[in-house]
């Protein structure tokens, strides 16, 4: 009867530290993940004339799905990013600018109240809300072409569109992702979340997705 009873208790301290190993290891992941984050940064880089209170609202909405925000000081935009003949900013030229000054492993993403363009096909000079390369470590969003009612919500669609682009994202074939292709136009109000393909690549890149409503 001792054996037996030695024998229980000794399942019991076995099971109780299997236990206690598999709960500290969840905690050590987590941990990483975390860590993994805080070490790459998502900078939010507002150029004079952007309201504080649109780049405080797109922080937080950000935020649900990339937590490691930071909001820099307003500054001018890059002076040879202006375009005399349409009256715009190059948005090529904003996003060198940007990646000139952001550390590798950490991301920018430009915001302006300006009209911005590029060079689309045998188009030299085309509009656009936002522009970012895939893969990149910068990406730039205009407010310039959206809805004033709608200015906030759609500002952060086009953000973290061109966000998903710096990730490794490509456009998306989903009309309601966040990464379907505008192919010049303008579907936002159909644009709802990620889709799942896209919402597994990102959390692959340790982002949280915590969907909000829009």
């Amino acid at each position: 009867m001792q054996i037996d009873r030695l024998l229980k208790k000794c399942k019991i301290l076995v099971f109780s530290f299997c236990a206690t190993l598999l709960l500290c290891n969840g905690c050590t992941e987590k941990q990483t993940r975390e860590n993994e984050m805080e070490s790459r940064i998502v900078y939010l880089q507002p150029f004079h004339g952007m309201p504080g209170a649109v780049v405080n609202d797109l922080a937080n909405r950000l935020k649900k799905y990339y937590p490691a925000i930071r909001i820099n000081k307003n500054i001018d935009l890059p002076a040879n990013a202006w375009h005399a003949p349409r009256k715009r900013f190059k948005a090529d030229s904003i996003i060198k600018f940007l990646k000139e000054q952001t550390t590798p492993g950490h991301f920018t993403i430009g915001l302006t109240d300006k009209d911005i363009s590029t060079s689309k096909d045998k188009i030299a000079d085309w509009g656009v809300m936002g522009l970012g390369y895939c893969p990149g470590r910068a990406c730039v969003a205009s407010s310039f072409r959206l809805p004033a009612k709608q200015k906030t919500g759609f500002l952060f669609k086009v953000a973290i569109h061109e966000l998903g682009h710096t990730q490794g994202l490509p456009h998306c074939s989903q009309k309601t992702c966040y990464m379907r292709d505008a192919e010049g136009g303008n579907p936002l109000k159909e644009e709802t979340a990620f889709c799942a393909r896209c919402t597994l690549f990102l959390k692959s890149k340790g982002w949280t997705i915590n969907k909000e409503k829009n």
